[in-house]
C-alpha cells in the first residue's frame, strides 16, 4: 500500500495486489462490501473511482511482473491500536473506553453487513471448516509446513482433526460477512472513534472469529480481562451475543492461532520466519492443551 495525494490534495491509499491471491472479481466484492459498509457511517475506507470510473484497473504485464490489479481507496486518519508483540500504551480505563468501541463497531459491521444485499456474483473467501482446516486452507496447511519437526507435524496433525470435529459439533452460530483480521494493526483509534482498515481478507465465517481475533493479540496484557469484558458489552450494546456463543471462544483462539502457522509457513524466506514459526506452534499448542483441559479463553 502506498500513500498518495489526489488531484484535490488529498490523501489516498494506493493498494496493489499481489498476483494469485485474489482475482478481480473478488477484489470487486471487496470494495463493493467497503462501499456499502461506508454508506452506513462506519468508519472504513471508501473506495474512489479512476477518472474513467474504475474501481479497480489491471496494470500490463512487464518484464519484471505480471498483470497486477490496483486500486485506490480514501486515506483512514488514526493511529494503529498497536503493534503485535509489543505492550499496548494505555491505562486500563482508556482501554476500556478502546474495546468498548470496538466491540460496538464490529457488531454494527455485521448487522450492516447483514441488511446489505450484494451483487449477483460477490465472490469472497469462506471462514468456514475448510477454510480453516480443509486440505488447503485460507493461509495455508499449518500441519505440515516447512520447518517444523517430525514431532510438530504429528502433533498439528492430531489438532487439525481434533478441530475439525469439533467445529463440526458447534451449536448454531452468527454467521455472515466477517473482516476476519481485526488485529491490532487493523484497527485505528481516532480520538474516541475506532476505524478498521485491510479488508483483504474479508469473507464469510462465524462472527466469532472476528471476536476471537480482536482479543488473540491481547491475552498476555495485564488488564486483558478488562479487554475482554469491554469488547463483549461493546458488542451488546448493538447485537446479541448469547452466553452459548462465547463458550465456544477457546477453540476459536486456537484456530486463530494456526492460521499464524500456515501463513509463515508460506514466507520462509523472511528474515524471522524461523523464529515466528517456533513461537506460533508453540502458542498453539499450548492453547490447544488449554483447550482439552476445558480452561477458559
Amino acid at each position: 500500500m502506498f500513500r498518495i495525494l489526489l488531484a484535490n490534495g488529498e490523501p489516498a491509499a494506493l493498494r496493489l495486489h499481489r498476483q494469485g491471491y485474489h482475482d478481480e472479481n473478488t477484489l470487486a466484492a471487496e470494495l463493493g462490501w467497503m462501499g456499502a459498509l461506508r454508506r452506513a457511517n462506519l468508519a472504513v475506507p471508501a473506495p474512489l473511482e479512476s477518472r474513467t470510473g474504475q474501481l479497480i484497473v489491471a496494470l500490463p504485464e512487464t518484464q519484471d511482473f505480471g498483470v497486477q490489479h490496483a486500486d485506490v481507496v480514501s486515506w483512514m486518519h488514526g493511529s494503529p491500536l498497536g503493534q503485535s508483540g509489543v505492550p499496548l500504551p494505555y491505562s486500563r480505563e482508556r482501554l476500556v473506553t478502546i474495546f468498548l468501541s470496538l466491540g460496538e463497531t464490529m457488531a454494527r459491521m455485521h448487522t450492516v453487513s447483514d441488511a446489505w444485499s450484494p451483487p449477483q456474483f460477490f465472490s469472497r473467501p469462506s471462514w468456514d471448516a475448510d477454510g480453516f482446516l480443509g486440505e488447503q486452507p485460507l493461509w495455508g496447511r499449518f500441519w505440515d509446513c516447512q520447518g517444523l519437526s517430525q514431532d510438530q507435524a504429528q502433533r498439528l496433525g492430531d489438532l487439525r482433526q481434533s478441530l475439525r470435529t469439533r467445529i463440526e459439533a458447534l451449536p448454531a452460530l452468527d454467521y455472515g460477512l466477517i473482516h476476519a483480521d481485526l488485529v491490532r494493526e487493523n484497527v485505528l483509534v481516532d480520538g474516541d472513534r475506532i476505524k478498521m482498515i485491510d479488508f483483504d481478507d474479508g469473507g464469510h465465517g462465524w462472527r466469532m472469529f472476528d471476536i476471537a481475533t480482536a482479543l488473540f493479540r491481547n491475552r498476555h496484557e495485564p488488564h486483558y480481562a478488562a479487554i475482554k469484558t469491554a469488547l463483549i458489552q461493546g458488542y451488546r450494546t448493538v447485537r446479541p451475543l448469547p452466553d452459548s456463543a462465547l463458550t465456544t471462544l477457546p477453540p476459536f483462539m486456537v484456530l486463530r492461532s494456526v492460521t499464524y502457522i500456515g501463513w509463515i509457513g508460506q514466507r520462509s524466506t523472511m528474515p524471522d520466519a524461523a523464529d515466528r514459526l517456533r513461537r506460533y506452534v508453540t502458542d498453539a499448542l499450548n492453547l490447544a492443551e488449554a483447550l482439552s483441559s476445558g480452561a477458559d479463553g
